[in-house]
């Protein structure tokens, strides 16, 4: 078993395809229009779905804006440098939502930004062996 996806509804599908590719890289995997339900489905991620996760955006052609549970935290997104990512990211006119620096309850470097439908994307730098 492996995750495939998780999926995200937002208001704005272009804004939100670009804040993903731009601001973190991911590249659009496929994108899709469904006319009968009114609604389009866009799959993005760091490499090929039969290889890695992806995060599917839900766009409802009728419904642009939602609120966000109190059940949801964030998506996390392994990154190089902390530092530089949320430094390239405001640059590039994102929201940060926390600055880059070590989690309040270790050493580990963390940053938090919002995407344009405000949810939290965690941004570290993890080692993984």
């Amino acid at each position: 078993m492996r995750i495939l996806h998780t999926m995200l509804r937002v208001g704005n599908l272009d804004k939100s395809i670009a804040f993903y590719t731009q601001v973190l890289g991911m590249s659009l995997l496929r994108q899709k229009d469904y006319p009968r339900g009114e609604f389009t489905l866009a799959f993005l991620g760091y490499g090929p779905e039969s290889e890695h996760p992806a995060l599917e955006l839900t766009y409802n052609w009728t419904k642009h804006e939602y609120k966000i549970g109190t059940g949801f935290g964030h998506i996390a997104i392994n990154v190089e440098d902390v530092y530089e990512a949320v430094d390239k990211a405001k640059k590039q006119g994102a929201t940060v939502t926390r600055e880059a620096g070590p989690m309040s309850a270790g050493t580990t470097i963390v940053g938090f930004l919002q995407d344009p439908d405000g949810y939290e994307i965690e941004l570290l730098s993890k080692k993984f062996e």
